[in-house]
């Protein structure tokens, strides 16, 4: 089962995928959240490339594990990419997953301004990975 991870935010959203057994989790792309919305053919070519079988989209939450402002933002933006694109939506906290994403980058040498593009998508894949790790056996 392949999944396709969103890091939805504002102006960005992280894309990160899933091997076809679920077993391992990439970072894949960043597009604008109006190109997500709006199913636009860079979004589409996504989906036809890697035929995901589930949306998990990365919740929110504070440190305390309540949700906020943001995070029912989130979920409305994830409810409308789940019914264009017919896919089963899972959410899945992300809880300090941009700044683990950071550290990971400038532990790689990324300056900020390389980091810019790619952080989203780097934490796309780290809460995609603790879904897929906690999943095993279950999927």
């Amino acid at each position: 089962m392949r999944i396709l991870a969103l890091d939805i935010g504002t102006m960005r959203i992280g894309i990160a995928v899933s091997d076809a057994s679920a077993m391992v989790a990439s970072p894949l792309a960043v597009l604008s959240t109006q190109e997500v919305e709006q199913n636009t053919p860079a979004f589409r070519r996504i989906l036809e490339d890697y035929a995901p079988e589930l949306l998990l989209v990365g919740l929110p939450v504070s440190l305390s594990g309540g949700e906020n402002e943001q995070a029912a933002h989130t979920r409305e933006i994830a409810t409308k990419i789940s019914t264009i694109t017919q896919l089963p939506l899972a959410f899945q906290d992300e809880r300090l997953s941009s700044a683990q994403a950071k550290r990971i980058l400038r532990e790689q040498g990324c300056t900020e301004r390389d980091m810019r593009g790619r952080i989203d998508a780097v934490a796309a894949s780290l809460f995609l990975q603790t879904y897929l790790d906690a999943a095993k056996g279950c999927l």
